[in-house]
């Protein structure tokens, strides 16, 4: 049974080339035509009433390929029965759409030929329209060519081809045939090579030629041997006269029940085989084992593809080479399927970690800003700590000089305390001359009484001073700090009394020059006196003589503070001025 598939494309074929405006349309007039073409090939009844009930709702108006489709499914397609010749068929529809598409003056081939490929076409390719042949089939048509013209294939012009295609990898029926006749293929075979290519690859897959060539066939009747050209088909082995098929002399049916086996050489044949079938057997010569090989493994291929219900070998070449490209499609579906799920979540992926990333980015500038300010927080603290240490610094070294300075200080106090000390101990010394120097003088009291009276009331003062000035040492630690404060004012009081004791130096030099021997040792103690009130009043009155009696204010010299009160000297200068007007009257 032919399949619907194969008839479909070459009415395809024939609708396509009716439609002259190409708007996938044609008149009901050129479809009734077309139908009545098709009914009488495939040997079916024409019924144009049908036809007229078919289309009466669209009498003016054209028709397109889905709208014949129903009509032809039902009133051809399913009537179509295997006695008619298919060869036929195809010329008729090769008849209607070739003139239109394509010219074979200036290719290879002849139209014959160019019929024989376009046949192929139809066979080889895709069950969808509008009808194209892949680059896979194209390959594959082409090996077969090749091969049955006994060229080698060139992979390398294939693919330099396949680049020139456009990016579908595919060709219409045209311009395969188109392909095939310019011998791009083909270079250095003449058109009879080329022809006889592709009138076997024709045989093959159009008409399912398995296998032909001369053999001897042993007769019925006469026995005798006869050489046959057979025919391989995969239910049938048919045997002619000649290669020409012209006269056929018989055939052989195929079945499940038929089976091959090799004979043994005798009567000197060689090669023999021979073909059981259910009701008689058929006794053949080949010319060689190898071709008697090749032939009995044809006819059991075929036998056994009876036994497994498949049709031809190509044809179940070319179901395994669609159903392998449809599940290499489907797997490339499911690939690109996943690969657009994977990019999604690529992008997706992609996309979270632009977020991650511009989160971090900001995370980062955010530490950046942090560890700025932590870095400038540090630094402020470190200035003040720098700052604090520098402080801490100055007022520990302004400490180390004021520690030196009073250092020093105490150091020049104790150096004068050490000296005050030695002065002391130089006084007493002085006081004991003195004290010597009056006993002397009270010697000589008679001669100068009144002098020696003002002497003993001043050795008297002079003794209150030194217990005045024991006193005041033992109290100096105490009164140091008193001293200070008052230190001015007693140097003022002390100028004062030292002019008044300078005074009365001068008025006691001048009653001394009379008794010179007698007041040498009281002038040595008087400028012993003289000499340790200078340098009482050198070292800023650290020490002051205190004079008995009330504590009336003291007069202040330049010196520090006087030992007696402005009264007191007032009393003593009268005191000094009668006893020095008494002397000269007394002389």
């Amino acid at each position: 049974m032919w399949l619907r598939e194969e008839l479909l494309k070459s009415i395809w074929h024939a609708f396509t080339a009716l439609d002259v405006d190409s708007r996938g349309k044609v008149s009901k007039s050129q479809l009734k035509v077309l139908s009545h073409n098709l009914c009488t090939v495939m040997k079916i009844p024409h019924d144009p009433v049908s036809l007229e009930e078919h289309f009466k709702n669209d009498d003016k108006g054209l028709l397109s390929n889905q709208g014949y489709m129903p009509y032809l499914n039902r009133f051809i397609l399913d009537k179509v029965r295997e006695d008619f010749d298919v060869q036929d068929f195809y010329k008729m529809c090769w008849t209607l759409c070739f003139k239109k598409n394509i010219c074979t003056k200036h290719l290879l081939i002849k139209q014959d030929d160019a019929f024989k490929v376009w046949c192929i076409f139809n066979f080889l390719s895709e069950d969808n329209y509008p009808l194209v042949i892949i680059i896979e089939e194209i390959e594959y048509f082409l090996r077969k060519v090749l091969e049955a013209m006994g060229s080698e294939w060139s992979e390398e012009k294939f693919t330099e081809y396949k680049l020139q295609l456009s990016s579908e990898n595919c060709l219409t029926a045209w311009e395969l045939i188109e392909l095939v006749g310019l011998g791009y293929f083909s270079k250095g075979m003449n058109q009879q090579t080329l022809s006889l290519g592709i009138n076997e690859v024709y045989q093959e897959l159009i008409l399912d030629v398995l296998k032909q060539g001369y053999m001897m066939k042993k007769g019925h009747r006469r026995k005798n041997w006869t050489e046959r050209w057979f025919v391989l088909r995969p239910d049938s082995l048919s045997y002619f006269i000649c290669e020409d098929l012209l006269e056929q002399k018989g055939k052989i049916p195929l079945d499940i029940n038929c089976c091959v086996e090799s004979l043994a050489d005798k009567d000197g044949k060689k090669c023999h085989f021979l073909i059981k079938c259910s009701d008689v057997s058929f006794e053949i010569t080949a010319s060689d084992k190898k071709k008697k090989q090749e032939w009995i493994q044809a006819i059991q291929t075929c036998i056994q593809l009876l036994r497994l219900g498949l049709s031809s070998p190509h044809r179940e070449a070319r179901l395994r080479r669609r159903e392998l490209r449809q599940k290499q499609h489907a797997e490339e579906e499911d690939l690109k399927e996943k690969m657009k799920r994977l990019q999604v979540a690529n992008e997706h992926k992609q996309r979270e970690l632009e977020a991650m990333r511009e989160k971090m980015e900001e995370t980062a500038a955010q530490a950046a800003l942090e560890e700025n300010r932590r870095r400038k927080s540090q630094l402020d603290v470190q200035d003040r700590h720098r700052l604090d240490l520098e402080r801490e610094k100055m007022a520990h070294q302004q400490m180390e000089r004021q520690v030196a300075q009073k250092s020093f200080e105490l150091e020049q106090y104790l150096q004068r305390v050490r000296e005050l000390e030695d002065m002391y101990h130089r006084l007493e010394e002085a006081l004991e001359d003195e004290r010597q120097a009056k006993q002397d003088e009270e010697a000589m009291r008679k001669l100068q009484a009144r002098l020696l009276e003002e002497e003993a009331a001043k050795r008297v003062e002079l003794e209150q001073i030194h217990r005045q000035q024991q006193r005041v040492l033992s109290q100096t630690e105490a009164e140091k700090q008193e001293l200070v404060a008052d230190q001015q004012a007693k140097e003022r009081e002390l100028r004062t009394a030292m002019l008044q004791l300078e005074s009365l130096e001068r008025e006691q030099q001048g009653a001394l020059e009379q008794y010179e021997e007698v007041s040498r040792k009281l002038k040595g103690a008087s400028n012993k006196s003289k000499s340790w009130k200078d340098k009482v009043a050198k070292h800023e009155g650290l020490m002051r003589l205190i004079q008995p009696g009330d504590k009336a204010p003291q007069r202040i010299t330049n010196w520090g503070p006087a030992s007696f009160t402005d009264t007191e000297l007032e009393i003593r200068k009268k005191s000094w001025q009668e006893r020095k007007n008494q002397g000269p009257q007394a002389q």
